[in-house]
């Protein structure tokens, strides 16, 4: 089993500040939590949650912030999170694939390198071609219907 590196989380949906899952999976398991952006993708509304989809081309930003964890919670905390997102290794069947993306500090402009839930290709081309997109790139000001946690 290959160990996953210890990165940041950038999260731009329930798992944000205010939202539905933040205090049942984040509070008191981070150090930090920052505003941040991701460049090069776009954001779909999905029932309850949204998904990030990444763009060929660069276009399109995801606003939302970058979690460091407690070095002791980390590896419940990613465990928990792949299991949020549904994500497993390999897994044809994945909502989201987590992956390593550069993303911006909105406070200095820093590049951070972070896990990001991105939508996997399946979901990805079904959104785009019959997806809601949320031209703000920000899933906290869209205006959408009432959140529910998203839950596994």
């Amino acid at each position: 089993m290959t160990l996953s590196p210890r990165l940041p989380f950038f999260v731009y949906g329930t798992l944000r500040p205010g939202e539905p899952n933040h205090d049942h999976f984040l509070r008191g398991r981070t150090l930090t939590e920052e505003a941040a952006r991701l460049a090069g993708a776009v954001l779909y509304d999905g029932p309850g949650y949204p998904y990030a989809v990444e763009e060929a081309g660069g276009g399109g930003t995801v606003y939302g912030e970058l979690v460091t964890a407690r070095p002791e919670e980390y590896p419940a905390l990613l465990a928990a999170l792949d299991r949020l997102e549904e994500y497993a290794p390999d897994d044809p069947r994945n909502l989201y694939e987590r992956v390593a993306r550069e993303v911006l500090r909105d406070s200095d402009g820093t590049a951070v390198s972070a896990w990001v839930y991105v939508a996997a290709p399946t979901v990805a081309a079904r959104l785009r071609t019959r997806g809601r997109l949320i031209d703000s790139g920000d899933w906290a000001t869209a205006s959408r219907p009432p959140r529910a946690p998203h839950t596994p």
